[in-house]
This record gives C-alpha cells, structure tokens and sequence, in this order.
C-alpha cells in the first residue's frame, strides 16, 4: 500500500511525530518489531486523510490511536497464527483490559531512544539506515526503496530482517547507559552522515541530489543534538549537514546540470543555514584544538568555503592542512581524494598529481570501486589544469562511464568536450 504524497506541511509533521507514536506504542505491547508496522500503517491512514480532511487538533493521539488498534490487530493475528502459550500471555497482557485505552501522549522526546535501536550494533550498516529512516523517519519502505534504487520487495525484506534480528538479540526499547549510549551515538551519527550522503550526491538516478534524504539526515541530526547537546561532534555533524546544505540552490542550474563550486553563485547560498552552522561550530570551541573529531573538521572545512566571498580567496592551505588531519583521523578514499584537491589548490596541479600517484600506489583508489570515477575525475580536472587537455578528455570519459549518477555523468562529458575543444584550439 503505497502513501499519497501529502502537502508539505503534513509530511513534515508526520515524520516529527513518527518516533514519538512507534516509543509510546513499544511502551505499552514493548514489542517494537510489531508497533513499527503498526505506526506505518497509521502514518499511511492519515497521509491519505488528512490533506482532505484537515489536521486533527491532537495530530500525535490521532496517530496513537490508529496505531493501537492495528497494533491490537497484528497482535491478535500472531496469536491466531502461533498459539505459543509465552506470546499468548504477553498479548493478553497488552488485549485482557476492554477499558484499555491507546498509551497516553506523554511528554516523553523517544527520538534519540528509537535512533540508537535502530542503530544497534548488531546491524549492518545499510540495515541501520533503512531501520532509521522507516521508524525515525518516518518514510514507506516504497520511498527508501526508491531513495537507494532498488525494489521495494527488497527493501521491505531488509527492513523486517533487521527487526528480527533486533527481538533475537533481545534489544530493548529503553534508553541506553552511559557506555552505551557512547558507543551508539558514534554509530547514529555514521548512519546519518550516510543518509545526508547519499540524499546530496545520489549514487544512482538522473538527479544530482535526492533533497529528502538530505533534508531528511539534517532534520534527524536536529534531533540527536537536541537530544544530546553536550556532543560536540554531534554538533559538529549538524553544522557539516548545514554548511553543505547551504549551496543545494546553486549546485545546479536551470536544466538540471551540474555546477561546481568554484562556478557556483555564492549569492543564492542559504545564509541563514551558513550562520547557523557557524554559530554551531564556534559554540563547540577551536577546530585545531585537541579531541576535535572528524566532523567537526569537517565542519571547520566546510565553513571555511562558506566564508570565501569568492572561489580565489578561499584558505586553500589551511583546508589542506585540515584534510591532513582528518585523513589522520579517517583514513578513507573520500578523504584522501579530497586532499589531493585541496593540495593542487593551494600548491598547484602538479604537486597535486604527484600525491594523487602516490595515494594510488598506497592505497589503491584508482581500483577502489566506491571512489574510482572520483579518482578519474579529479584526475582529469588536474591533468587539464596542466595544459595536457588530450589525456583530460580520456580521463573526463573514463570518469563519465564509471558513475551512475546521471547529472555527473552529463557534466563529466560535457567536460571531456571542452577539453577536446582546448585541445583542438591549442593545435
């Protein structure tokens, strides 16, 4: 059953209630894997009615109540279905009272709660961000589908197979020790980094970005710093999200291509998003300091874009430096390449190149399968800013074919023409 695309206004209430109606349902029955299904069903319900009808005056009781009856529902089909003599005792539990009522409102915020279940360990990773944005999120297992390209047959056996393997590690709905809630808020933050990711640069589709993932990412990272604002990376994370958030208007233009940031008019980025992800970074102290984890420096890079009024009086040197250290931090492929182009920036392509073969021969990235269009096309981009535009051209091709990104793929073309274009010029 698929949910009809509400207004706006709906849709962004549906999921800030989402978390809250799933915590107070696994409350009362505490089973989670059920009351997750039940609340979809009720977000459906009123995603269907309520545009029509208008908004009820107690949007989160509404949810509750549609809920718990379908969670009585499910319940009672189980029982039917298994007979076993310990879930027949348990459901009577949740059913014997006739004068039971849905689980009250409550004031009760289980956001951070159902973030860190969802983000259990025993997870993978992709399983920790389809369980995060199904029951935190609030999205049809059709939208996540859709959002990672896939079918929502798979999606949906991914879904119920993470809930099951949650009830036989015996994960319960209750807030996490101090040790633990350590832990698994490291793993949230990793999942919404992922999901903000992919919502800004899809890995597939003929779309640059997918603005409900990312959209999604920040308004859930909200939430964990809300929820936990003594978390200086967690403050950092959202700063990161706002700060690259900031240029989605300018990143492509009119047709839909793509537009790189030292093309981009910097008067359409979101300056509300800029100062309030600053003032986000600033409250968390000095980015060089010591204990400064990877998103706050890359937060501390990202502002340091925000703050050049133009692309040539951008603090090349000092991203370089703060790349280094995070690639400390976070030996990753991402990492690596983007230190590369911040080198070329600040010292020239040349030297750029020369650490671009080195990291290669290290670390393999021009075969690494997550990065290696990355690689062409920072490679191409370097090679041309050489003045060798023939071999630019092959790499922007070699680049254009290895991604499944349409508006990358349409941009690294129409680059591989351009330097065709130089090439023939210059001859």
């Amino acid at each position: 059953m698929r949910r009809p695309p509400p207004d706006a206004g709906v849709e962004h209430l549906l999921r800030t209630e989402a978390p809250q109606v799933l915590g107070a349902l696994t409350r009362r029955f505490g089973r989670f894997d059920v009351a997750e299904d039940a609340v979809q069903e009720a977000l459906i319900v009123a995603g269907q009615r309520w545009p029509a009808e208008g908004v009820p005056q107690d949007p989160r009781s509404w949810l509750i109540r549609v809920g718990y009856r379908r969670m009585v529902d499910l319940l009672r089909a189980e029982q039917a279905r298994h007979r076993r003599e310990q879930e027949v005792g348990r459901t009577e539990l949740a059913l014997g009272a006739p004068e039971r009522r849905a689980a009250p409102t409550g004031s009760t915020d289980d956001s951070l709660t159902l973030l860190l279940l969802c983000c259990h360990p025993r997870l993978s990773p992709v399983s920790q961000v389809a369980l995060t944005l199904r029951a935190v999120g609030g999205l049809t297992t059709a939208e996540i589908a859709r959002a990672y390209g896939t079918s929502e047959a798979t999606m949906g056996t991914r879904i119920s197979r993470a809930k099951q393997q949650l009830v036989r590690s015996g994960a319960r709905f209750v807030p996490a020790t101090d040790t633990d809630r350590r832990d698994r808020t490291e793993a949230v933050m990793r999942v919404l980094y992922l999901i903000f990711n992919e919502g800004y640069t899809a890995s597939s589709g003929e779309t640059l970005a997918r603005r409900d993932l990312s959209e999604e990412a920040v308004r859930l990272a909200r939430l964990l710093h809300a929820a936990d604002p003594d978390n200086a990376e967690a403050a950092g994370l959202l700063a990161l999200m706002l700060l690259i958030e900031s240029r989605h208007t300018a990143r492509t233009d009119a047709d839909g291509a793509l537009v790189p940031l030292e093309s981009q008019d910097r008067t359409r980025w979101d300056q509300e998003l800029i100062r309030e992800g600053t003032r986000l970074l600033d409250a968390v102290g000095d980015p060089s300091g010591t204990g400064t984890g990877p998103y706050q420096l890359q937060a501390a890079i990202a502002a340091l874009h925000a703050q050049a009024p133009a692309p040539e009086l951008t603090d090349w040197p000092r991203i370089a430096m703060l790349y280094l250290w995070l690639e400390h931090l976070t030996p990753t492929a991402p990492v690596r390449l983007s230190r590369v182009v911040a080198v070329a920036r600040a010292f020239g392509p040349t030297r750029g190149l020369t650490l671009l073969d080195t990291l290669c021969r290290r670390h393999a990235l021009d075969r690494d399968p997550l990065v290696r269009h990355h690689e062409r096309a920072v490679r191409a981009h370097l090679t041309r800013m050489t003045g060798d535009t023939a071999h630019a051209a092959t790499l922007y091709r070699e680049a254009a074919t290895l991604t499944a990104n349409g508006a990358e793929r349409r941009y690294l073309l129409t680059e591989a023409e351009r330097a065709d274009g130089a090439d023939m010029a210059g001859s």
